[in-house]
């Protein structure tokens, strides 16, 4: 980043070795242009984002391999319903001990109202639901869905 003859944060100009985003940004929030931003990055990406949250608490005495079977088959669901926007699940991880017994947590996105509405009665999905109640596997299921805010 270069700054005018003196000194002051009047005029940037970028070099081919910095193109750092961050440092560019820090740049526009000391100069006061930060409506600037190029905040699009690599790919577009919608202006909301519909988040599905599903946090489960398995049942006592579930096996390791019921749990492979269910992680397995919601891994898949975005391979099979093009509507799903992106997927991020996990284990819980917590150190403050308020899971409340809830060991996983899913994260479906969707672009739309629309877009979900098209995924709950899928076929995929459906299936996906009866593989979650063979054999009382879940004590719980949490679902919570929201707008994302940025």
């Amino acid at each position: 980043m270069r700054h005018a003859a003196s000194g002051s944060p009047t005029h940037y100009e970028s070099t081919a070795e910095e193109t750092n985003p961050i440092k560019e940004i820090d740049y526009k929030l000391q100069t006061g242009s930060i409506d600037e931003i190029n905040t699009d990055m690599d790919q577009p990406t919608p202006t909301k984002v519909l988040r599905h949250v599903v946090l489960f608490k398995f049942s006592d005495g579930v096996t390791p391999e019921d749990v492979r079977e269910i992680e397995s088959a919601f891994i898949a669901l975005p391979g099979k319903i093009p509507q799903i926007l992106d997927f991020e699940w996990g284990t819980d991880v917590s150190v403050e001990g308020k899971a409340d017994g809830f060991t996983h947590c899913f994260f479906v996105s969707f672009a739309s109202d629309e877009d979900r509405a098209v995924y709950l009665p899928h076929p995929e999905h459906k299936k996906f639901g009866q593989i979650l109640r063979k054999n009382d596997r879940l004590d719980k299921v949490l679902v919570f869905d929201y707008w994302a805010c940025s």
